[in-house]
């Protein structure tokens, strides 16, 4: 399984998607010049750039590799092959997801790391009148990019029973949509205004909030940019729906790839 997952992150890497990485970095690299422009909040500026620049190459990349990891061995024919080794089909399709969430987490890394750069470079010319929280903006960076592993996670789940490639993308980004929305439509039914529904409407919505991935809950952008609490316990728990969650969907891809015919 090592071996696999060590071969499709260097993949991606062969893939020039390292080439993205050094672009975006040249533009977070000027996020520190565009919070300038807010005399008042340049610090918060400047984090919510760089946040939101990383957060959009992760999802870029989560897309990307979950949905072609196994596609591009079928197309390519490589799947037929690797499958007569002395191999299991579990090692290989964890192999591979591994070798994506390894190269999130180093391009999370590296972002992570630029970003700090920025951060400390805007601080230094205009001081902020309240302090930077870098355990809040370190936590903030962990769990975006444990959420774009749990959407890599989908899109392998979906490449594990389409044999083309629109389907997968499709529903990663649908999901993904439909999941960064799910908290704050259960909000709503929840509130004074849930008489505004039927209650057919809201059990639908209910079921669909506990059934489909609750990707707001991995968003502290608001906690590391004004240093909002986020207490430990909050932490235990997402990381808790993290590990249940993929192991749900990963369990369900071993399950489909282990069924699936090859020709």
């Amino acid at each position: 399984m090592g071996r696999f997952a060590w071969t499709t992150m260097l993949g991606f890497w062969r893939d020039r998607l390292f080439l993205g990485l050094l672009a975006l970095s040249v533009a977070l690299s000027l996020a520190p010049v565009v919070g300038m422009l807010s005399m008042r909040q340049v610090t918060e500026l400047t984090m919510t750039l760089c946040l939101s620049l990383s957060s959009l190459l992760l999802l870029l990349l989560a897309v990307f590799g979950g949905t072609t990891v196994l596609w591009r061995d079928f197309e390519r024919r490589y799947a037929q092959s690797v499958l007569t080794l002395p191999v299991r089909r579990w090692q290989v399709l964890l192999g591979k997801f591994l070798g994506v969430a390894l190269f999130l987490a180093g391009v999370a890394l590296a972002l992570a790391l630029v970003s700090a750069g920025c951060i400390l470079f805007a601080t230094s010319i205009y001081p902020p009148d309240r302090p930077v929280v870098w355990g809040l903006f370190v936590a903030a960076m962990v769990f975006d990019t444990l959420k774009y592993i749990l959407l890599a996670a989908i899109g392998v789940l979906f490449s594990s029973v389409s044999t083309n490639l629109f389907l997968p993308i499709f529903g990663t980004v649908i999901l993904y949509l439909v999941g960064t929305a799910t908290q704050d439509v259960y909000e709503y039914l929840s509130g004074p205004l849930a008489e505004t529904v039927t209650p057919a409407v809201g059990h639908i919505v209910r079921f669909l909030y506990y059934f489909l991935p609750n990707l707001k809950a991995f968003d502290l952008k608001l906690n590391a940019i004004y240093g909002l609490a986020f207490t430990p316990f909050e932490g235990v728990m997402v990381m808790g729906y993290f590990i249940g969650y993929i192991s749900v969907v990963l369990g369900l891809a071993l399950v489909a790839f282990n069924r699936r015919e090859f020709l």
